[in-house]
């Protein structure tokens, strides 16, 4: 925590979206190659598996994939698994980067036979971006205009069969006749604690970083189900194991670890407890307006409502009603705060 209050969103550390600390060769080096290596997620790979094999049977393009789901869930890494599979190359851009349809006709020209070509945050296009990708991923063909006024002129200029992956946190967002043209759509959902542990323990051979079962276990259950966090906890227990221990990570070093880390036995950190103690004492458990919420402990609303809404009401922590957010039995409960006679009375008015 910064003294003035406002929180370090860059390196925090629960954070689902990618922060300067992952932006390394290490970490892309954790990520599996093959579906095979690809933990978790049983059903969208046994069915891209399918899809896969038939496609090659076939001896063509995989029909055009979208993946949805909250961050750090390992969009971009199934991407590349499938490209891997599919023995071509992938082309990796995003929806904010496309600004022209100059951008992405030179994208789509350039790509090989086969090649996979994904575009991560694709709800973010922008409508004209569309436009020139319909027919492309309809009828592999792009048109371009080339002149002004009444010496412009349309050339089509055909492309090779590609396949699009497009990676979406927002699905909502995308468009009906965009998301209409993907053949294969895959939601991808938050892991288990078992899941979360094997990752942990595949990473920390990688790595070479010796952890106990239990100690994979206990980073797990605090991992708010994502391995990008997962990941993240690992590197950083590493650190207290070698400095406070014999480098090995037990389920004691990991505990301290992540206690020292403000980090609960469920994955929520100072940020998240801060708003939910808001909540109940400062407003009697709700309801209260995002934007009050917001200014009373010193965050922007878009923050709580991208950052730290999502987990909390995934746990049962935090209700949204039309007049405002709630606390629930279950965050009294978490928190040790009892609850009063006048609490949640507001609901009632």
């Amino acid at each position: 925590m910064i003294e003035t209050g406002e929180f370090d969103f860059e390196n925090r550390i629960v954070a689902p979206q990618i922060i300067k600390e992952d932006d390394s060769e290490t970490d892309y080096s954790l990520r599996p190659k093959t579906l095979s290596e690809y933990i978790g997620q049983d059903k969208v790979k046994e069915n891209m598996s399918i899809y896969i094999e038939a496609a090659k049977k076939r001896g063509e393009p995989l029909d055009h994939v979208l993946l949805y789901g909250p961050p750090g869930l390992g969009k971009t890494t199934l991407s590349a698994i499938i490209a891997h599979e599919m023995g071509v190359n992938i082309r990796v851009t995003s929806g904010p980067a496309i600004e022209k349809p100059g951008d992405l006709a030179a994208l789509l020209t350039n790509l090989q036979q086969g090649d996979v070509l994904f575009i991560d945050e694709i709800h973010r296009l922008s409508r004209a971006i569309e436009e020139v990708l319909y027919p492309a991923l309809e009828d592999f063909a792009i048109d371009i205009i080339i002149g002004k006024g009444p010496a412009a002129r349309s050339i089509r200029i055909d492309l090779p069969k590609f396949t699009l992956i497009g990676a979406t946190t927002r699905s909502g967002q995308l468009s009906a006749p965009l998301r209409d043209r993907f053949g294969v759509i895959q939601r991808l959902e938050l892991y288990s604690a078992e899941d979360l542990a094997e990752i942990i323990s595949r990473s920390a051979v990688i790595l070479g970083v010796a952890i106990d079962p239990e100690g994979a276990y206990e980073l797990a259950s605090r991992s708010r189900g994502t391995p990008r966090i997962a990941n993240r906890f690992l590197k950083r227990v590493r650190d207290y194991a070698d400095v406070m221990g014999d480098g090995r990570i037990t389920k004691d070093i990991a505990k301290i670890a992540l206690d020292r880390m403000e980090v609960d036995p469920l994955g929520l950190d100072s940020l998240d407890k801060r708003m939910l103690t808001m909540i109940i004492k400062g407003y009697n458990g709700g309801p209260v307006g995002l934007d009050t919420l917001a200014s009373a402990i010193g965050e922007e609303a878009v923050t709580l409502e991208d950052v730290c809404e999502p987990f909390l009401m995934q746990l049962g922590f935090l209700a949204r009603t039309p007049r405002g957010r709630c606390a629930t039995e279950l965050a009294y409960r978490h928190l040790g705060i009892p609850r009063t006679e006048s609490d949640g009375q507001q609901t009632l008015l």
